[in-house]
């Protein structure tokens, strides 16, 4: 019961981590079923859009990082 415990707790401590991060990819995914739902949007396009978007993300992430990383 301890070990369910312990892994519970890392993945939400991995989730809340960088809450900006999974902020981010929480809107894209909401946005993207958005535009497949409403606007009609083909599933190849969606995907093309989460790839594209989670990309876009995981370099603004990584590039803020960094910049975190030069100022200490």
């Amino acid at each position: 019961m301890m070990l369910l415990k312990e892994i519970g707790a890392e993945l939400v401590a991995m989730f809340v981590g960088d809450a900006r991060l999974a902020v981010c990819v929480l809107a894209l995914i909401g946005g993207v079923g958005l535009l497949v739902h409403v606007a009609g949007v083909g599933a190849l396009a969606a995907g093309a859009v989460l790839v594209l978007g989670c990309l876009a993300i995981l370099l603004e992430s990584v590039r803020r990082g960094a910049a975190l990383y030069d100022r200490q």
